[in-house]
Parts: structure tokens; C-alpha cells; sequence
């Protein structure tokens, strides 16, 4: 018995790595609710490769190398309509887009390239909920930072827009980065008011006005040699004016106190020209610094 384990054992370690031998390997991709994936193949077409992919047991796209046959989806399998419109068969290098996916995407996708060296290749794709925009709250002045959270790669592209208008974009050779007017060649209300990290690609708004409030997202294209993800971040961004009560007690304080000074500094100057005017007046001839009148020359007698 312990004999006949042994062998069995040696067996399926035999088999696995016959298996693997023939060209099989797996990839693990992790993608959001919505975004799109593209699952690359890494051969040309031209090579008369003939390729096929399986979701499951099910075909979903298949293209030979003379380009003589090409089918996605409902062109593969009449009747069944899971990916309706949401393939992209890259009739050059035969790679495979999923658009908009879903959570009922997640599963293993099988590449088969058959030819004088067939190939299998597995990926592991993974679609999570995803989050609703995030909120940011503040008042009239304050800074802002929209930062993706996502770990940003050298080949990465990202690009942000404010209600569907491009605002700023860096490329992941950095060959090409720009911001506001410098991305559309036009005056904006976020002109010398934006701010954007080379290194982590997020996005500072300082000195925000109320005309900032909005929906602002930002694609992010990440590329791989077996893979490429397209994702879509949004936040939502509201602006309030300032008003009275917002302002600190140090600033209220502040405010009656130069209001003090300068009522007094206006009865200072009030009580100047007041002294002006009086130091303008001459005294009466006829009177005396007592209020009486001087006695008469011709009355004066001498003695």
C-alpha cells in the first residue's frame, strides 16, 4: 500500500510538471468594478499563430494568423450574449479587452496559441466593488489634494479632468506633462491654482473658489508585458463661501479692535481741526482776557 502512495505521488508530481512544461503559466490580475483590462497575448498574428480564448469552457474570441477567421462572443457561441459589446479583439497582436467589467467578470481566462509550439497562458482576473467618488468638503481658500491611491509605476499615464475638460496629464516617460491652460491652450478658472505631483501623479488645488466645486477623475493606464488596466478615479469636490461666523474669534477680535482704532483715530483728527479753527479766531478788540471792556484813554488819570 505505502508503495502503490509513493507511486502515485510520483505520478501526479510527473504529471504537473509535464503540464507546466508545454508553455503554461498564470497571471494574476486585479482590476475595479468598471475599468477595462486587456489581456495581452504577446505574439503578432502574422506569425500564423492561430489563437483562441476560453472563459471557462466557454469560447469567447478566436483569430488565425492569416486573419481568415475572427469571431468575439456571440460570433463564437450563437445565443449566448454574456459579453455583449463588451470585447475587443486585437486583430494584430490578438490580445483581448474587457470592457466595463463586472464582478460576475472574475474567473480564469484561458489563452491558447496554437501553433508549431502550441502555448497556454491562464490569467486570474479579479473585479472588486467599486467605491463611490470620494467627498471633499471645505471652505473658500482652503487646499486640496486628490491623491488616487494608487502606487504609481514609470510606464503609468494618468490624466485629470474637472467636468469632462482635461487639466492635466502626465506621461510615464514624463515627456509630456502639463496643467490647466497648458493642456487646452485656454484660459481657466483653475489657471496657476493646480499643482501636480510628478511622483505620485495626485492633483492639489490651492486657493479654491467656489467656481472649483465639481466631479474631477483622473484615468490611470498601467501597462505590463502580460497585461494592461485602464482605471477611473472620481472625486467630488464642494467649495462653501466664507461667511462671518466662520471666521475665528482671534479674527473677530481682531476686526473690533481696528474698528476702535479707527473710530478714535477719527475723533483724534475731528478734535484737530477743531483746534485749528479755533486758534484761526481772533479775540474781540473791545474785551479784556476777563470779558471786560478796556477803560477809555481819555480817562485815565496820571498821576
Amino acid at each position: 500500500m505505502k508503495l502503490f502512495f509513493n507511486a502515485l505521488a510520483v505520478t501526479l508530481f510527473l504529471l504537473y510538471h509535464v503540464e507546466s512544461g508545454f508553455g503554461s503559466d498564470k497571471v494574476a490580475v486585479s482590476v475595479k468594478e468598471g475599468d477595462s483590462v486587456t489581456l495581452h497575448t504577446g505574439v503578432e498574428t502574422n506569425q500564423q499563430e492561430d489563437i483562441k480564448w476560453y472563459f471557462g469552457s466557454t469560447r469567447l474570441a478566436q483569430i488565425s494568423g492569416d486573419l481568415s477567421f475572427i469571431c468575439t462572443d456571440v460570433q463564437c457561441n450563437a445565443g449566448t450574449e454574456r459579453f455583449r459589446d463588451g470585447l475587443k479583439l486585437d486583430h494584430q497582436t490578438g490580445s483581448l479587452t474587457i470592457m466595463n467589467t463586472r464582478t460576475t467578470d472574475s474567473g480564469e481566462y484561458k489563452l491558447k496559441i496554437i501553433s508549431s509550439d502550441d502555448s497556454e497562458k491562464i490569467f486570474s482576473v479579479s473585479v472588486t466593488d467599486v467605491s463611490a467618488a470620494e467627498l471633499y468638503e471645505m471652505k473658500e481658500g482652503e487646499s486640496v489634494t486628490l491623491d488616487p491611491g494608487v502606487i504609481k509605476h514609470p510606464n503609468d499615464v494618468r490624466t485629470w479632468c474637472f467636468n469632462d475638460t482635461l487639466i492635466a496629464e502626465i506621461t510615464g516617460d514624463q515627456s509630456k506633462i502639463c496643467t490647466d491652460e497648458q493642456c487646452t491652450h485656454q484660459y481657466s478658472e483653475l489657471r496657476d491654482r493646480l499643482k501636480l505631483d510628478h511622483q505620485t501623479g495626485s492633483l492639489t488645488i490651492t486657493n479654491t473658489r467656489t467656481t472649483d466645486s465639481g466631479l474631477y477623475k483622473v484615468q490611470i493606464i498601467i501597462s505590463d508585458s502580460s497585461f494592461s488596466i485602464t482605471t477611473v478615479k472620481r472625486f467630488s469636490v464642494s467649495v462653501t463661501a466664507v461667511s462671518d461666523s466662520d471666521l475665528p474669534s482671534a479674527a473677530l477680535a481682531g476686526i473690533v479692535v481696528a474698528v476702535v482704532l479707527l473710530v478714535a483715530a477719527a475723533a483724534v483728527a475731528a478734535g484737530v481741526f477743531y483746534c485749528r479753527r479755533r486758534s484761526h479766531t481772533a479775540v474781540p478788540p473791545n474785551e479784556d482776557d476777563d470779558g471786560n471792556s478796556p477803560p477809555a484813554p481819555n480817562n485815565i488819570h496820571l498821576k
